[in-house]
């Protein structure tokens, strides 16, 4: 397993974080088959796991909680995200200081350690001034809380934004950024990749299956049934073959599978190694719901794309280009790009 510095954080994590939202009722109900997949992933090498108190309601805190007692938390990254809603109370979501004191407390107890490695505000939230966010992720550093922050979703402006103000306010900065990306999925490429490399950020990165799309089983001439869990079926809705976006979609994970099994490899292998091998990446989050799906997920480790077969992935979807801009999640760290802001 190759390990990375996460940013300038002087912390060194895997280059597959193992992502836990498939870890409850959100997709494996089995805590005990759950902690059997953590475990193995901590033995293959991953030290760096990615979770959110949004994850089955807490749910997947409780079992990493569980999977990480005995002494292997000492010897694991962890990353929490918040922000999403988390149950009806209208203040028990977004980036204010009132939620993030309340939330981190709720997060540390369901995962049964006193402190989180990486704090993320899941999702950008524009009814919350940056400067008021900063200050609250900045006193829970202070207080041992949480060693460092970031942020996921959020546009090249509003990272530089965020860093210019950390810098004029005098509070800590965003170390890093978690956005989608993947073979389909490329306009993080245009902007966000450079910025963060810019100001030093580590970039974990999450989907690089683009929701299963690059998994192997989305190609013509066979069946396609849509997303196997319930998360990523609610997210991306029911497989509709007459929906212009999916038939593009289709047609590049198709012709991305011809090119890998041409390689003599996997689709995922191909799709991982391209993530991971970007120079801004630090770190790729991969979400097995069984042990069958964490074993192709390593079997991409040490895979190397030679410079023939990435010319030829730029042929099939170019650099920067995203086949659906949906899944960019624009609607969700870009409110300038919804209906209301264009004159709907």
């Amino acid at each position: 397993m190759d390990y990375r510095p996460l940013g300038r954080t002087g912390v060194s994590v895997s280059q597959l974080c193992l992502g836990a939202m498939m870890f409850g009722a959100f997709g494996n109900p089995d805590h005990d088959e759950s902690i059997r997949i953590i475990r193995k992933a901590l033995e293959a090498g991953i030290n760096f796991i990615d979770t959110a108190d949004g994850y089955s309601a807490g749910e997947s805190e409780e079992i990493l909680g569980k999977a990480l007692a005995g002494g292997r938390r000492e010897n694991v990254v962890l990353a929490v995200k918040f922000g999403v809603p988390f149950g009806k109370d209208p203040n028990h979501r977004g980036a204010s200081r009132r939620w993030i004191t309340e939330a981190v407390e709720g997060s540390l107890r369901r995962l049964q350690t006193d402190w989180i490695d990486l704090y993320q505000v899941g999702v950008p939230d524009p009814n919350t001034d940056i400067d008021e966010t900063l200050g609250a992720m900045s006193d829970l550093v202070h207080a041992g809380k949480i060693r460092s922050f970031g942020a996921s979703k959020v546009p090249a402006s509003e990272i530089v934004e965020a860093q210019w103000t950390a810098e004029r306010r005098g509070h800590g900065r965003f170390r890093t950024e978690q956005p989608p990306y993947s073979l389909l999925t490329r306009a993080i490429e245009y902007d966000v990749l450079p910025t963060c490399l810019r100001h030093g950020m580590g970039v974990l990165t999450y989907s690089p299956l683009a929701g299963g799309w690059l998994s192997g089983k989305y190609r013509k001439r066979q069946e396609v049934s849509g997303p196997g869990s319930a998360a990523r079926a609610q997210r991306s809705g029911v497989y509709d073959s007459t929906n212009p976006a999916n038939a593009a979609k289709l047609a590049a994970a198709d012709a991305l599978g011809a090119l890998a099994d041409e390689a003599g490899m996997t689709l995922i292998q191909m799709a991982v190694a391209f993530v991971t091998r970007h120079p801004a990446v630090t770190s790729a989050i991969i979400g097995p719901r069984t042990m069958e799906h964490l074993d192709t997920y390593l079997a991409a480790d040490g895979i190397d794309l030679s410079s023939d077969v990435l010319d030829r992935i730029d042929q099939i979807v170019p650099p920067g280009v995203t086949i659906n801009i949906a899944d960019n999640m624009w609607n969700i760290g870009t409110p300038a790009l919804s209906a209301a802001f264009r004159r709907r």
